[in-house]
């Protein structure tokens, strides 16, 4: 197999430069709420942020996944995995505003809640000894170079590892040394994202805390980045080289995988709220008292229904998931219910009103279409399936059932 026989179409090209158009416009938008209104702004701009961050942590988890289990599934989404994960320099660049500029619109609190940055030292909403420690602003930045580094680290390394791969194929050192760091960068990044999730999204509320929040995000990761890649894999194969080689048993495998990462977020999530609810403390159920009532509770039911049980019995079905029409828009849907999801997890703690604000359309477009158009470029720059795999030729090998 050459390499220049699995080059990316031009419609990679055209959708680039799209995404590319429509980042730009959208965050030039929303430079003007960034100065009227710079509260609602950094409140929606994290939104936005989780969600591409998600889709650039979580396909580097998943391409980890692969390489640990060697699963013929994830070869065919190995090189739009790889993709997704080199945008990371991109999302360290996007969390700047955050640490610069945003800090004082999302930590230190609203109305008469007072929130880390600025909580009294003794009396009603003073931090706790070891809070004081950890909740400060030397502490957040240093800790959030500790969390890029890593991702950054197993990017270039898995990166490297794979183009290393397909000038020597026949290293067998070199496939063990996938499956040897694999393990270890799984564990790592879990730990990353979990503190990482305390620090920009659980601090927002500082008296409240949850030792499965940050599983919360790792699953919600993986929905969104299986969903992005099912939607990619589909969009190839509409021109060649692609078209030849995704088959119905692939998107089988991809679906199935979705249908157990929605799985895993539901679980979480219902754990979190059964062992909350049924403790009854007084600062831990206030987490769910802001969200389950009033027009928080109405965005919640459609959380439960369009983010869970209407995804899970779809998924269900066999044809359904072996279907490249249907598939895709489900995958696009789930990425959709991710931005709600995060949505209804963060902006309940500044304000009761549960409508989203122009921001919280235009930014999502801004960093997504930024996002989208990196990663198309970053997918130009490498063969679309990994030739030196030494599992390629029977994972694309036709044999349809």
């Amino acid at each position: 197999m050459a390499a220049q026989e699995y080059q990316a179409p031009e419609s990679v090209g055209r959708l680039q430069q799209r995404a590319l158009l429509i980042g730009g416009v959208a965050l030039l938008l929303s430079i003007m709420g960034a100065v009227r209104s710079p509260g609602n702004f950094y409140q929606s701009y994290l939104v936005s942020f989780l969600l591409v961050l998600g889709l650039s942590v979580g396909s580097l988890g998943l391409v980890m996944l692969q390489h640990l289990v060697s699963g013929h599934w994830g070869i065919v989404i190995r090189r739009p995995l790889e993709a997704a994960t080199r945008t990371l320099p991109l999302l360290a660049i996007a969390f700047l505003p955050i640490a610069l500029f945003g800090m004082q619109h999302l930590y230190a609190g609203h109305g008469d809640e007072k929130g880390w940055l600025n909580a009294p030292p003794t009396g009603e909403g003073a931090l706790s000894s070891f809070q004081k420690s950890y909740l400060t602003r030397n502490g957040f930045y240093v800790r959030a170079v500790i969390y890029f580094a890593v991702w950054l680290v197993l990017m270039f390394v898995f990166n490297i590892l794979s183009k290393q791969q397909d000038d020597n194929r026949e290293d067998r050192a070199l496939r063990l040394r996938f499956k040897m760091l694999a393990g270890p960068g799984i564990i790592l990044y879990v730990f990353a994202m979990s503190f990482a999730a305390i620090d920009w999204v659980m601090s927002i509320s500082p008296h409240w805390a949850s030792t499965i929040y940050g599983f919360l995000f790792v699953a919600g990761q993986l929905i969104s980045s299986m969903s992005l890649m099912i939607a990619v894999v589909v969009l190839l194969a509409r021109t060649e080289p692609f078209a030849g080689v995704l088959q119905k048993r692939h998107l089988h495998d991809l679906g199935k995988l979705l249908l157990a990462f929605v799985m895993l977020w539901a679980y979480f999530d219902f754990s979190q709220l059964l062992i909350i609810w049924s403790g009854n403390q007084p600062e831990e159920i206030s987490f769910y008292l802001t969200r389950l009532y009033g027009g928080w509770g109405v965005v919640a039911v459609i959380v439960l229904v369009f983010h869970f049980f209407a995804p899970f019995f779809l998924l269900l079905s066999q044809d359904v998931k072996r279907n490249a029409k249907v598939l895709p828009k489900i995958a696009m849907w789930l990425i959709f219910m991710r931005l709600v999801d995060l949505f209804w997890m963060t902006r309940p703690e500044f304000t009761s009103r549960a409508m989203p604000t122009w921001l919280d359309i235009v930014l999502p477009l801004g960093l997504g279409g930024l996002w989208l158009g990196f990663f198309a470029f970053n997918l130009k720059q490498c063969p679309l399936l990994p030739l030196g795999d030494p599992k390629l030729a029977e994972a694309i090998e036709h044999h349809e059932h």
